[in-house]
């Protein structure tokens, strides 16, 4: 390139968003065939030059003579991209949609075992023959050349700029004596094993080589076999590793690291073949199948009742796309369903299934994470993150339990799983399909108006139907128990059957009021009562986290007279054990399942017949099936009616249907009690009734009325700050900015503005929110129109110390 010079346009590490752009940092001559897209580096950023983490977006040619406007690359932290192909594409579609900076879109797309962490270091280097250094600069110089390793010399030279020999040490570095260097650590370094090979040498001309009988005996099988691990020449050889050091010292074998990526152990094994579908479920089956192989980006909705047989549709469609030599991906909303979910789908497709999710350590995820580059995995199960797994032609994707908000990230990059994987559908050419028995109100309409198939599962894929519900009155009671209930669950114990009971909320007592000043005690850090935990004895909150041992005392008045009041799990499953001595009781929530493997045994357990009773929160509701229950019993089931969020009666009417769907699903009548104080709301009546069709026809009105989505789409511009008035400051500064530019574009860009206000909970974790809602249409231009009122508003000194977040089709509630 001569007269030229190559660029890399870089997306750096811990910029603001205000801030974060595509700088474009010169490549070193020597480094050109290094610097790919996707590749880490090591930039100066800044006035102070501070070393940052990058990643190279893409590369360009400039003339020599602009050259020195660009800062150099400092090092290189890849041989070869981390992220290339789709997921660059997926970079740049995150930055896009989510309003997020360059590099946390790229940390979104990798697991965090690869993560790279950088420190400067510093090692002896040959000066220049006239190079002339200080007395003091000479005896250190000495004393470091006289240690007897490498690792020696660079921990005097380290201790050294940290003593009072830190000048002596910087004239070393600036006259060439030492130099720095970045030294690159993996957050999970890959995991090899050693291994051996007979040389060139020796296998041109092994005559050459003088060799003992237990080496021939070792190089017999290197011949044999090609290459082998140490462990096994020993085993297999009857030698030590010594033979095979001492083969390497004579130049006939040579020993190399190979990296090691297990495949899941397979414990038993179904053919998909002997699934039987019923006719409702062969009709869906027959055109989703005809959808993926039409070969075109395409999406359809399977909505089938609790209990229809969704996964067996799931399984036979999984076979037919893996049989015409395309790849598939399955999103499940909890991690809690992932156990049940892989073991079904391994026992029927064997270790082509990989598993992606946040509870599996993080070596586990990075081996799983390159077995599917390598195209080790045909299959790909996970939560949320897994809908970036490098799996490549894929046909279909999978998104269960599609109306749950988890899909939803509520961190930067604040992406909907179900956006990416609709992306990912459009570039491979396939099929997304998602299914549920409450799907989302916009995934419904979108049936409605053609834009998305629909095909439904209306009945029950056992004989047993849908189980038998009943509304219990819970107003005037004062009880936790309605004798029906304890009459219910009393029989069950006496058939051998088993039981699940919700209630969506841990903890022990929700929340303890002090009967003197009347005063709750509330999270020192947050606006919300804190939770009594009787299982450590801690009161704790869990927004913040806050922790602290029960003392029994107001903060407030001093006052001993602590009154409990409201009911969490740990209380409920107290209660069960005085009503029910003899019962087995198996509670699970956020506290008895922070262990990596809880969700999997506990569950298993449960499914053997160990416990009599499941008692937990909304991770019991969804996805489970356990033939032998036939009783459900749901407790304070309008907690969540009046929660502030247009979401909230959908939401409601999704737990209900699904937690009343876990009974009956074998081939034994189910029964299921509400117990409510507002038994004549229509959610809960619909709800137990299992009528979504009509629940959607209510909602969607009151939706179309009130201007809410799908008839709009929702930005929620969040502002928080330790201090209350620059938070509500800030926020009335932004508002102003969004009127005054959005009367100034010439674009088209309908908008109506709610705020700004309070957050439901106004302070968490020390500080005070406040929030702007637009009601909107999530398109390019107002993607444009509200980055650029953010970079407007960091330059405005009421914004000074105040955090802001942009959340497109976020919620609106806490």
């Amino acid at each position: 390139m001569s007269g030229e010079r190559l660029a890399a346009a870089v997306g750096v590490s811990d910029t603001a968003f205000d801030f974060d752009r595509k700088y474009r940092y010169l490549v070193p001559t020597d480094s050109h065939s290094r610097a790919l897209p996707g590749v880490r580096v090591i930039v100066p950023f800044g006035k102070g030059n501070r070393k940052r983490m990058g990643v190279i977006l893409f590369t360009e040619v400039i003339p020599a003579e602009k050259a020195a406007e660009y800062k150099l690359i400092s090092a290189f932290a890849d041989t070869e991209p981390v992220i290339k192909g789709e997921q660059l594409s997926l970079l740049f579609l995150l930055k896009d949609y989510t309003l997020c900076t360059y590099y946390e879109a790229f940390k979104t797309l990798i697991p965090p075992g690869l993560s790279v962490n950088f420190t400067r270091r510093y090692r002896v280097a040959q000066p220049k023959p006239d190079d002339v250094i200080s007395l003091t600069a000479q005896k250190l110089y000495s004393e470091i050349i006289a240690a007897k390793s490498v690792a020696e010399q660079q921990r005097r030279i380290e201790a050294a700029f940290d003593t009072e020999d830190s000048d002596a040490a910087r004239e070393l570095a600036d006259k060439g004596y030492i130099e720095s260097y970045e030294d690159f650590r993996r957050r999970v370094k890959d995991e090899t094993v050693k291994m051996v090979r007979l040389t060139e040498g020796y296998l041109s001309s092994p005559e050459a080589y003088n060799v003992t009988p237990k080496q021939r005996l070792a190089m017999e099988m290197l011949q044999r076999e090609g290459t082998a691990a140490i462990r096994e020449i020993e085993y297999v050889c009857g030698v030590t590793a010594s033979v095979v050091r001492n083969m390497e010292e004579n130049g006939v074998a040579e020993l190399y690291e190979y990296e090691v990526i297990h495949t899941p152990d397979v414990h038993e094994t179904v053919s998909p073949d002997e699934i039987t579908l019923n006719e409702d479920q062969q009709r869906a089956f027959d055109g989703i199948s005809s959808m993926i192989s039409a070969g075109k980006a395409d999406a359809a909705l399977l909505y089938g009742v609790t209990g229809s047989g969704k996964t067996l549709v799931f399984a036979k469609l999984i076979k037919y796309t893996i049989d015409i030599g395309r790849n598939v991906l399955m999103l499940v909303p909890e991690i809690s369903l992932t156990p049940q979910t892989v073991n079904r789908f391994t026992a029927l497709f064997g270790d082509t299934v990989s598993v992606m999710h946040s509870g599996l350590p993080l070596s586990v995820r990075l081996n799983e994470y390159k077995r599917i580059k390598a195209g080790g995995s045909r299959i790909v199960i996970g939560t949320r993150s897994a809908v970036f797994a490098p799996l490549d032609n894929i046909g279909l994707i999978i998104v269960d339990e599609e109306g749950e908000r988890t899909y939803k990230s509520e961190s930067s990059p604040r992406y909907n799983a179900k956006d990416i994987a609709g992306q990912r559908c459009i570039t491979h050419k396939g099929v997304l399909l998602l299914a549920s028995a409450t799907p989302s109100i916009e995934t419904y309409y979108m049936t409605q108006k053609g834009r998305c198939r629909l095909f439904k599962l209306p009945h029950r894929y056992s004989e047993s139907g849908m189980p038998a519900v009943d509304i219990i009155d819970m107003c005037g009671t004062g009880r936790i128990f309605s004798e029906r209930l304890v009459c219910e669950v009393n029989e069950n114990l006496a058939r051998g059957e088993q039981s699940i009971l919700l209630l969506n909320r841990r903890g022990y007592n929700t929340y303890m009021v002090c009967s003197d000043c009347k005063e709750p005690l509330v999270c020192p850090n947050c606006s919300v009562p804190v939770t009594y935990h009787k299982a450590n004895n801690r009161i704790m909150c869990h927004y913040c986290g806050f922790s602290e041992e029960m003392t029994g005392v107001c903060p407030k008045c001093g006052s001993a007279r602590l009154r409990r009041t409201g009911m969490g799990t740990q209380k409920l499953e107290e209660e069960l054990r005085e009503f029910f001595p003899d019962a087995r009781i198996l509670r699970m929530d956020a506290d008895t399942t922070y262990s990596r493997y809880a969700y999997d045994k506990r569950f298993m357990e449960f499914g053997e017949g160990k416990y009599d009773i499941m008692v937990g929160t909304q991770m019991i509701a969804k996805g489970l099936d356990f033939p032998n229950v036939t009783l459900v019993g749901v407790l304070n089931a309008d907690k969540s009616l009046f929660s502030g969020d247009f979401r909230s009666y959908e939401r409601t009417f999704s737990l209900i249907t699904q937690v009343v769907g876990r009974s009956g699903r074998g081939d034994k009548c189910g029964r299921a009690l509400i117990q409510t104080l507002v038994p004549d709301h229509y959610v809960i009546n619909l709800a137990a009734m299992q009528n979504y069709e009509a629940f959607y026809e209510q909602e969607a009105a009151m939706r179309k009325a009130l201007l809410y989505p799908p008839f709009c789409d929702i930005c929620v511009i969040g502002f928080s700050s330790p201090i209350e008035k620059n938070a509500m400051n800030g926020s009335r500064v932004f508002a102003a900015l969004i009127k005054e530019s959005h009367g100034k574009t010439d674009k088209c860009i309908p908008l109506k503005m709610l705020g700004p206000s309070k957050c439901e909970i106004e302070r968490i974790n020390g500080k005070y929110r406040y929030r702007i809602i637009l009601k909107c249409r999530n398109n390019s231009d107002f993607r444009e129109f509200i980055s650029d009122v953010r970079k407007k508003a960091a330059a405005m000194r009421e914004l000074s110390g105040v955090s802001v977040y942009i959340d497109i089709n976020g919620d609106i509630g806490a």
